[in-house]
């Protein structure tokens, strides 16, 4: 999966007060829906399926994650945040272990 499809974005409590806490906007978030990739996929999560986004909005790598109800195009963006580059590595894509 290349990129995900939002027909209906919802946000859940604790990814609205991330945002706030974070600086993030919904359409910083609209960036990496529609221009980011996939890096983790998390199909076995538990009620839909979740991925692990990373976009860029200017300089500011982004990661999101978002659980995926496919049989309706709805998005649940789960958390957000501008990952640790002391804990990424391969432009934010890998964890370092």
């Amino acid at each position: 999966m290349k990129n995900i499809e939002c027909k209906t974005k919802k946000f859940t409590r604790h990814a609205i007060q991330k945002m706030f806490q974070r600086n993030i906007t919904k359409l910083e978030i609209d960036n990496v829906i529609t221009s980011g990739k996939v890096i983790k996929e998390y199909l076995t999560d538990s009620p839909l399926p979740s991925f692990l986004l990373l976009g860029f909005n200017d300089n500011r790598p982004l990661h999101i994650v978002i659980a995926f109800n496919k049989s309706d195009y709805i998005c649940i963006i789960v958390t957000v945040y501008e990952p640790d580059p002391r804990l990424w590595k391969d432009n934010f894509t890998r964890r370092i272990k």
